[in-house]
């Protein structure tokens, strides 16, 4: 009976899902309290469904679920509910993924914090990217593998079971109390994990942590699939159609985009894709480099999921760090390569250095002949030798129009990789698949990441190829126009606002084809001392934001993205994409991105509302 109630309610809230459930990629920060970010929406869910009510107007009242839909949304909390509900579970204890890899590559790297023994049980055939020997030598991962014809074949071990399941639906769960994690994997849709028991519930939140910033949740499309089978609203067809020609339009786009002749990747996010640049590169150094420390070098105040990340994988390898790269706010970022470099150079050590431009959130853009330089020049070890060459991992994600690594470019002769996040431009906001591309240079680097890409089951699903293809081929108009209108805005808030500092590139950077759309707003403050100055900016920054999103509700939002098709974003750095930052190196000031269509005479009205209440 209880099962009939659950599956009816899903049938009547997938009739009434808010759009923005399927094609959002961001999350609105007004209605977001990231200390209930795991609870508050399914909470207000089961509220729901307790009093039957699955109206769409209800539905769309609900809290923002998780954060990103790397880490989780609405469709994906759905699933996971349902499918606790069908089997007795807590919801908390299921955890869908787009990977069919990283659930597990997730309870490994728990268990090696924490010197675990580790055993994977699969029936039927291992998936052919899972590699057991790069798992171990390479990310340092300890486990046995087995087969098994049947679960309830599964003996008691002393560590952990995870049993891989390949069974017909997705959703199904055969559990029993010898094993740990039971992972269900579908190659079209990702994997489905469940937590069994409660002796393994402190796994959840590290689970949740790789999802978020190594992988993303199994996606709105998907899931939404997922839901309709489950409920028997339809029966799932792979249609395999088009794929090889999006792939193809979407790889020839970022060739014309980007300039460059060597094949691109494309991954799940621009998480995804950086995840398998650290660990291609980590594999290169290891078989190249045996025994030498590994340098990670990255700006301390940069985008918190490149920042985690990094340590992250620095956590996991023994030979591997992190540097810390001043790069923004009156540090100059070639000076600071240029230092790091000579002593990472001594130590006869491997650089990788990872860095924005325009940075976040200042949109500064160094010396561009003088990095080149920097990072080109002939360096020495202590002994006298020559010195490692390093790889410049560049995040271009807000200009991704920009020529750095095609032939003849001011970087094609150092040895680069650069990519982006779909999310932003490159997507217009509606998938989060990321890429990378390299020069010349890297094109045996590039086949690591490849390979751990696939590895990982990290790449973009079809529907996000699907997506590339259709807007890849608008982005560079798409920037062209937004920055039109920042240019615009910027200058007004300039002309009425002459106190506040104003982050954007200048008129000459932008004939050299940097053209963003984001520009940070350092607002004028009053006080007696730094605390009260630093209180009263803060206060200010919300104001601002608030009335934004109050006076141009249909436009303006209170969010962390960037390249969006329509409106302006609005966010403190500090308290978004800066979350997992120090706290002396956050910034609390107040960035906006704006696109290629919005009423930008409005947003102006409003501003200077906004001047005159202060």
């Amino acid at each position: 009976m209880e099962d009939n109630k659950v599956i009816n309610f899903i049938k009547e809230v997938l009739r009434n899902i808010p759009t923005g459930w399927l094609h959002l990629t961001t999350h609105r920060l007004d209605i977001y309290d990231e200390k209930l970010a795991k609870t508050q929406f399914l909470e207000q869910f089961e509220i729901l469904f307790n009093t039957n009510n699955s109206e769409s107007l209800a539905l769309n009242e609900l809290p923002t679920a998780y954060d990103y839909i790397r880490l989780g949304h609405p469709l994906s909390c759905v699933l996971e509910w349902g499918i606790a509900k069908l089997h007795q579970l807590k919801s908390n204890n299921v955890i869908s993924f787009s990977s069919q890899a990283m659930p597990v590559l997730a309870i490994l790297r728990k268990n090696l914090f924490d010197k675990k023994r580790t055993q994977i049980i699969y029936s039927g055939a291992l998936p052919d990217f899972f590699d057991v020997e790069i798992l171990q030598h390479i990310y340092a991962y300890e486990f046995d593998v087995k087969h098994v014809d049947k679960a309830d074949a599964i003996a008691e071990f002393k560590g952990s079971t995870i049993f891989i399941s390949n069974q017909d639906a997705i959703y199904n769960v055969d559990l029993n109390p010898n094993i740990d994690f039971f992972i269900n994997i579908d190659p079209d849709l990702g994997s489905v994990l469940v937590v069994n028991g409660e002796q393994n519930e402190s796994y959840i939140s590290e689970i949740q942590h790789v999802r978020r910033r190594e992988s993303i949740a199994m996606t709105p499309a998907n899931c939404l699939t997922t839901l309709k089978v489950l409920t028997g609203e339809s029966t799932f067809e792979y249609k395999n159609s088009h794929i090889e020609t999006n792939k193809s339009e979407v790889l020839n786009s970022i060739a014309a985009i980007t300039g460059t002749s060597i094949k691109s990747l494309v991954g799940s996010s621009g998480l995804s894709i950086q995840y398998a640049i650290m660990m291609g590169l980590i594999h290169d150094a290891l078989e190249k480099h045996k025994g030498k420390a590994i340098k990670f070098i990255v700006p301390p105040n940069c985008y918190g999921g490149t920042n985690d990340q990094a340590r992250r994988v620095a956590a996991c390898i023994a030979n591997v760090e992190v540097v810390d790269l001043p790069v923004d706010d009156g540090n100059d970022m070639n000076q600071s390569i240029d230092l790091v470099l000579d002593k990472i150079a001594e130590e006869d050590a491997i650089p990788y250095i990872i860095a924005e431009i325009p940075t976040n959130p200042r949109v500064e853009v160094p010396d561009l002949i003088n990095l080149k330089a920097v990072l080109s020049k002939a360096r020495k070890t202590s002994k006298g030798e020559r010195a490692i060459e390093p790889v410049f991992i560049l995040d271009q994600t807000f200009c991704p129009n920009v020529h750095f690594l095609g032939e003849n470019e001011i970087l094609s002769t150092v040895r680069t990789i650069s990519y982006a996040s779909g999310s932003k431009f490159p997507s217009g906001g509606l998938c989060n698949a990321g890429y990378c591309v390299g020069n010349k240079k890297t094109e045996a680097l590039m086949r690591y990441i490849d390979l751990h890409l696939k590895l990982c089951d990290n790449e973009a699903t079809d529907l996000q190829m699907e997506i590339l293809a259709k807007m890849l081929p608008s982005m560079n108009q798409r920037i062209n126009d937004a920055y039109q209108n920042t240019r615009e805005f910027v200058n007004y808030i300039h002309e009425t606002l002459p106190k506040a500092k104003i982050n954007f590139v200048s008129e000459k950077l932008a004939r050299q084809g940097f053209t963003p759309s984001v520009f940070s707003l350092d607002l004028p403050t009053k006080g007696d001392n730094d605390e009260e100055r630093e209180a009263y900016k803060r206060v200010l920054n919300l104001k601002l934001i608030n009335l934004m999103i109050t006076e141009i509700p249909n436009e303006s939002k209170f969010c962390v993205s960037y390249g969006q098709l329509k409106g302006t974003y609005w966010t403190i750095p500090a308290t978004s994409t800066q979350g997992t930052t120090k706290e002396g190196d956050k910034d609390y000031i107040v960035r906006a991105s704006l696109s290629p269509s919005l009423n930008l005479e409005l947003h102006k009205k409003v501003f200077l509302k906004f001047i005159e209440g202060i």
